[in-house]
């Protein structure tokens, strides 16, 4: 069973490569979309507007500010790796 990513709308980019690597990626458009996601993936431009980092997720929460596509990909692969 794949790994189910939230990503926000604005990470694109984001969503193509996890997507290329064979991840579920459900797009962030409020906080409900969240709820079944292993990992949410946000921009941190505006910190915690959707409320995912409260409890809706039980999952990680990445703040992509500042990396690329393929860091975050590391970054949710180091997530689940255990």
């Amino acid at each position: 069973m794949s790994k189910r990513v939230g990503v926000e709308q604005s990470l694109s980019n984001v969503s193509e490569v996890l997507r290329a690597k064979g991840y579920e990626v459900v797009e962030l458009k409020n906080e409900n979309d969240a709820a079944n996601c292993d990992c949410c993936v946000v921009t941190g431009q505006d910190n915690n507007v959707m409320g995912i980092q409260n409890v809706v997720t039980a999952g990680s929460v990445i703040n992509a500010h500042g990396m690329s596509a393929d860091q975050v990909c590391q970054e949710i692969e180091s997530k689940f790796v255990q």
